[in-house]
C-alpha cells in the first residue's frame, strides 16, 4: 500500500506545476514509525517533514538518508532539538523566532537554512505570519550570515471553495517571487497538503506536504 500510494502521487506530479517547475514531495511523518520513514525512503520519497520537535529529536539517529525538514509550530525552548540537525526549519513565523534561531546557528557555527510560514487565510485556528509581518521577517533576514531563507511555507484556509484556495495559493506565489527577487536561494513555494495539494500545483506551488495519502491515517488520539 505504502509503495502505490507514493507512486500514485510521484506520477501525479511528474509533469511539474502550472509554471512548468519541478515539485517537491515532501512526506509529513507526525507519528509515523522510523521503519515505515525509511520504507518510504527507499521507494523514492527524498524529502520527510517533522511536526514536534520531540519527535524529530527522537527519531534524528535513525532516519535513512534523506532531507530532513521541520513544519511544526516552534517553540523557543526546543530549538536545541532542531538548529544545525534540521536540513530546514520551514515554520518561521517571527522576527523573535528568528533572532532565536540565529543566536543558536551563531553558537553552533552553523548556517541554518529555513522558511516562513504564512497564514493565507489569516484564520484564527492556525499559525503562520500574516502577509505583513512575513514582510517584515525577509526584511530582517537580509544580512544574517548565519540564516539561509530557501522558501516561503503558506497555510491554506479549510474551506471546500476551492476559488478560495486558488486565490490563497496565487497570493501566496505572488509573495514568493518578490521575496525570490530580493535573497539568493529561494527556491521553495510549499503550498498543498493531502486535500488540496492538486489545487496548490496549479496555482503556483512547487513542494507539497502529504502525510496520509502516501502513509494512511494515523491515530492522533492515542498521542
Amino acid at each position: 500500500m505504502l509503495k502505490d500510494n507514493l507512486n500514485l502521487i510521484l506520477d501525479e506530479i511528474s509533469n511539474g506545476n502550472n509554471l512548468g517547475e519541478k515539485i517537491t514531495l515532501l512526506g509529513a511523518t507526525k507519528f509515523v514509525q522510523v521503519e515505515k520513514i525509511n520504507e518510504a525512503i527507499s521507494l523514492g520519497l527524498s524529502v520527510i517533514g517533522e511536526n514536534k520537535a520531540q519527535e524529530f529529536r527522537d527519531k534524528f539517529p535513525f532516519y535513512a538518508p534523506c532531507e530532513k525538514h521541520f513544519i511544526g509550530t516552534l517553540q523557543e525552548n526546543k530549538l536545541k532539538y532542531l538548529v544545525g540537525k534540521a536540513d530546514s526549519i520551514d515554520s518561521v513565523t517571527s522576527i523573535k523566532l528568528l533572532d532565536a534561531i540565529s543566536k543558536k546557528a551563531t553558537e553552533l557555527g552553523v548556517r541554518q537554512k529555513i522558511m516562513i510560514e504564512i497564514n493565507a487565510g489569516d484564520e484564527i485556528s492556525k499559525t503562520g505570519a500574516s502577509f505583513e509581518d512575513a514582510k517584515a521577517l525577509y526584511k530582517s533576514i537580509i544580512g544574517r550570515k548565519e540564516i539561509e531563507l530557501i522558501g516561503i511555507m503558506g497555510m491554506l484556509p479549510i474551506t471546500q471553495n476551492e476559488k478560495e484556495l486558488a486565490d490563497c495559493t496565487v497570493k501566496l506565489r505572488d509573495f514568493y517571487e518578490l521575496v525570490k527577487a530580493e535573497l539568493d536561494g529561494v527556491k521553495y513555494l510549499s503550498v498543498g497538503m493531502s486535500g488540496d495539494y492538486k489545487i496548490a500545483i496549479r496555482n503556483g506551488s512547487n513542494m507539497i506536504r502529504i502525510g496520509s495519502n502516501i502513509f494512511g491515517q494515523r491515530n492522533y488520539g492515542e498521542k
